[in-house]
């Protein structure tokens, strides 16, 4: 199943509406929807290295303007919205703790996290909740966000037909790593805060 994600991945690379679809998932991602961007971003930086630095910006965009949603639910919306999704994730406990680091370690959170496996949206909701600088928020995610696809982008733009002729040969176990580290995103956010 996951191959044939990956295959409908790259023929989705060339149609129009791909940099649209790749948007709406780094939006998504930032706020509320579980997968990250990198499941269209990578294969479709594969197809088309050329494009890589387009695509990484699209993300950023997209990802910042997500993570501006995120903020609201925090800021907004954390007793009804924000605390369902951190019960879905089972990270409840982990928040409150994140919360009070804020006060301390606010800009090291969004730099260091936004880099992170641990998933994104979790660090805007609790940026929202915590009341942290809208202002500095921003600036952050830009900063971070943008770091972490332009890396890719850059790697992509560079190894690109070695990293897929990896993939190729090796997809399960390629597919399999990438489920780990998202797995292990939540647990490190669940037991780490």
């Amino acid at each position: 199943m996951l191959r044939r994600l990956y295959d409908w991945t790259l023929s989705l690379s060339a149609k129009p509406s791909a940099p649209y679809a790749l948007a709406a998932v780094s939006f998504a991602e930032s706020s509320f929807f579980p997968v990250p961007p990198d499941v269209m971003l990578v294969p479709m930086m594969l197809a088309r290295p050329d494009r890589a630095l387009f695509y990484a910006a699209i993300c950023t965009v997209a990802s910042v303007l997500g993570g501006l949603l995120g903020y609201m639910i925090g800021a907004l919306l954390y007793e009804s919205l924000g605390t369902w999704l951190f019960q879905l994730y089972g990270l409840t406990s982990g928040a409150e703790a994140f919360r009070h680091s804020y006060a301390e370690y606010g800009h090291w959170i969004i730099l260091l996290k936004g880099l992170t496996p641990i998933p994104y949206k979790l660090v805007t909701i609790t940026s929202g909740f915590a009341s942290y600088s809208l202002f500095w928020f921003v600036v952050l995610s830009i900063v971070t966000r943008g770091a972490r696809f332009f890396i890719v982008a850059l790697l992509m733009s560079r190894f690109g037909p070695a990293i897929k002729d990896i993939i190729d040969r090796h997809f399960n176990l390629v597919a399999a790593g990438a489920v780990i580290v998202i797995v292990g995103g939540f647990v490190a956010f669940r037991y780490l805060f």
